[in-house]
C-alpha cells in the first residue's frame, strides 16, 4: 500500500476522472443557470451534437483499431449496448424530473455509484481496501446530501405552469430505473475493455451512436418542431451547446478513465461532480451555500482522498 504519487498507474486514470469531475460539474452549473430558457429535449438534442463533435474529434486524433476488424466486433457491440443503456438512463431521468420532486430524483441518481460498485464486485471481480471503501462511502453519502435542497424557500421543479402534477407515482419507477440503468451501463463499459480489439477511441464512437439512438430519438419525439425552430437561434445554440459540450467532454474523460482504472473508484469520483456545481452556484450564480451542504462537500473531498490514497491490490 502506498500513496498516490508513488505509482504512475494511478494518475493515468485519475487525471481523466478528475477532468470528468470538473467538466460534469461546470456543465451542470450552466444547465442550472439556463434551464429556465431551455427545455430538457433541447439539452438532449445538443448533447447528441456535442457528443458527435467531442467523440468523433477524439477518434480522428487517436490511433485506434479499424472499426471493421472482425475481432473487435464484440467490443463494439457491447460498447454500443452500454451507451444505449446510458442514454436510456438520461431519458428516464428527464422524464422523472418532469413528474416528481427534483430533490428526491436527484438523491436517487446520486446513489447510482453504490449499485455500480456492487455490480463491479459481482461481475468484474473488483475489490478495494477497507479505507477505499470508507472513502467511496463518504463520496456517495456526500453526493446524496448535496442533492437535497435544505433551504426553507425551496421550489420544486415540476410540470409547466398551469399543468397539474400527475397524482401517480410513476416518477419513482422512472428514477429508480435510471439508477439501475446507469449502473449497468458503467459496468458494461468496463467489461467491454476486456474484449479483443478494445479501444477508448472506438468506444467514443459507440458513445455517440448510443446517444443518437436514445437521446436524439427522445428529443425529436418530445419537441421535434421546437427543435427545428431553435436551430437557427444563436443564443439558444450557445446556451445548450456549451454546457452539453462540457458534459460530452466529461463522458470522454470517463471512457478514458475506465480503460485504466477500477470502476469501483472511477464511478464515485466522476459522479461527485455536484461538488463543482455547488461551488459554481455559490461563486457564479451567487447562491448561498447551506452549512449542511458545506459538510457534504467536506465528506466528498475527504472520501476522494481516502479512495485514491491506497492503490488497489488488483
Amino acid at each position: 500500500m502506498s500513496g498516490p504519487g508513488s505509482d504512475s498507474s494511478l494518475w493515468i486514470w485519475l487525471v481523466p476522472a478528475l477532468f470528468a469531475f470538473f467538466s460534469y460539474g461546470l456543465g451542470q452549473g450552466l444547465v442550472k443557470k439556463w434551464v429556465g430558457d431551455v427545455s430538457p429535449a433541447k439539452f438532449c438534442f445538443y448533447f447528441v451534437v456535442a457528443k458527435a463533435i467531442v467523440n468523433l474529434g477524439y477518434f480522428a486524433l487517436q490511433e485506434h483499431p479499424s472499426l471493421l476488424e472482425p475481432e473487435g466486433q464484440s467490443f463494439l457491440m457491447m460498447g454500443t449496448l452500454a451507451y444505449l443503456f446510458d442514454g436510456l438512463g438520461w431519458v428516464l431521468y428527464f422524464e422523472s424530473i418532469v413528474l416528481g420532486p427534483i430533490t428526491i430524483v436527484g438523491t436517487l441518481s446520486a446513489a447510482y455509484p453504490a449499485l455500480t460498485i456492487l455490480l463491479a464486485a459481482q461481475f468484474l471481480g473488483e475489490s478495494l481496501e477497507i479505507l477505499q471503501y470508507a472513502g467511496v462511502a463518504l463520496v456517495i453519502l456526500g453526493c446524496i446530501g448535496l442533492s437535497f435542497d435544505f433551504s426553507s424557500d425551496r421550489q420544486e421543479v415540476g410540470p409547466p405552469s398551469g399543468v397539474a402534477r400527475p397524482r401517480n407515482r410513476r416518477w419513482m419507477i422512472l428514477a429508480g430505473a435510471a439508477l439501475i440503468v446507469w449502473a449497468v451501463a458503467q459496468t458494461l463499459v468496463k467489461a467491454a475493455y476486456s474484449l479483443p480489439g478494445s479501444s477508448d477511441a472506438n468506444l467514443a464512437v459507440c458513445s455517440s451512436v448510443g446517444g443518437f439512438l436514445t437521446l436524439g430519438v427522445y428529443a425529436f419525439y418530445r419537441e421535434r418542431f421546437a427543435l427545428i425552430r431553435s436551430i437557427g437561434s444563436i443564443q439558444q445554440a450557445g446556451r445548450t451547446l456549451l454546457p452539453m459540450g462540457l458534459m460530452a467532454s466529461g463522458d470522454l474523460g470517463v471512457i478514458i478513465a475506465n480503460q485504466f482504472g477500477p470502476l469501483s473508484l472511477v464511478t464515485p469520483i466522476t459522479g461527485a461532480y455536484p461538488v463543482v456545481t455547488l461551488l459554481f452556484a455559490a461563486f457564479i450564480l451567487r447562491e448561498k451555500i447551506h452549512r449542511l451542504h458545506g459538510l457534504m462537500l467536506a465528506f466528498v473531498l475527504i472520501g476522494m482522498a481516502l479512495a485514491t490514497w491506497i492503490i488497489p491490490s488488483s
